[in-house]
């Protein structure tokens, strides 16, 4: 069951379908970062919450650990569920929302989101889910991006913002990487450590980057799919311009702010 105020967003993270995967494949080191320090075992059930194409399940899953992975967008779970045929029945992937996890309480050994989560329209409800799921005595790993509105992501999303036909969320993502927010939302059920770390991506130019998102981030393409021929090549202009300080004589390096979030459910 997908919240009534999550439903345009659903649409919009699923519109680019399997091409989503390479927007996972550009957070590989963080992926894997935080797949480390949630350290899963054999024998442990792991929720993976806003799983994409299931890149991060599959890293859990490679470890010996079930793995459940959950998303708003029925586009992407349906590749994730190819991708991961070879790691059945240990991975498993169903549509739900973070916002009303249709799960038990205290089911899960640990839980562990990548750049997802925070994007759940009430971040409020998302965490209560996440502390109401996990076991006592469980991990809670996220990564999610740095509250800094001077970093490239929040660059990136205002970017892409000025020409969605969307609204604005009425909480900010960003949220999810402010330390102050993250200590008073989750310090009650967990016992927590924040750092900030970053995480890099490579490319050779601005626009071979700009269609591989077009492709693969679905926001982005939706947005430019309704635009007209002038708006859209303002959007790529845009674009190219938020990337040229990022030029080096090999290509786009991007260094990205990100916060890694770990907890230890209270009992």
């Amino acid at each position: 069951m997908i919240e009534s105020h999550n439903i345009d967003a659903a649409r919009a993270w699923g519109h680019a379908g399997a091409n989503y995967d390479f927007i996972s494949f550009g957070l590989n080191d963080g992926l894997s970062h935080a797949v480390q320090c949630l350290w899963p075992l054999p024998g442990e059930h792991i929720l993976d919450v806003a799983t994409g194409t299931g890149r991060t399940a599959r890293l859990v899953a490679e470890q010996g650990a079930d793995v459940t992975g959950i998303d708003i967008a029925e586009g992407l779970l349906e590749p994730a569920r190819a991708m991961s045929a070879h790691l059945a029945p240990r991975v498993a992937f169903r549509q739900a929302d973070a916002e009303a996890l249709p799960f038990d309480d205290a089911q899960f050994d640990g839980a562990i989101s990548t750049y997802g989560v925070m994007f759940a329209g009430k971040p409020d409800r998302a965490a209560a889910e996440l502390a109401r799921v996990i076991k006592p005595g469980g991990r809670m790993v996220l990564t999610t991006w740095y509250d800094d509105p001077e970093d490239y992501i929040p660059a990136f999303f205002a970017m892409v913002g000025k020409y969605a036909d969307a609204p604005p969320p009425e909480v900010s993502p960003m949220v999810w990487g402010n330390a102050d927010w993250l200590t008073r939302t989750f310090g009650a059920d967990f016992d927590l450590d924040l750092s900030e770390r970053i995480t890099t991506l490579y490319a050779p130019d601005a626009d071979t980057l700009w269609q591989k998102y077009r492709k693969g981030f679905g926001p982005m393409d939706l947005a430019a799919s309704e635009l007209d021929p002038d708006r859209l090549a303002a959007f790529q202009q845009d674009f190219r311009d938020l990337h040229a300080p990022y030029a080096t004589g090999r290509g786009l390096k991007i260094d990205r702010k990100a916060m890694l979030v770990q907890g230890i459910r209270k009992g």
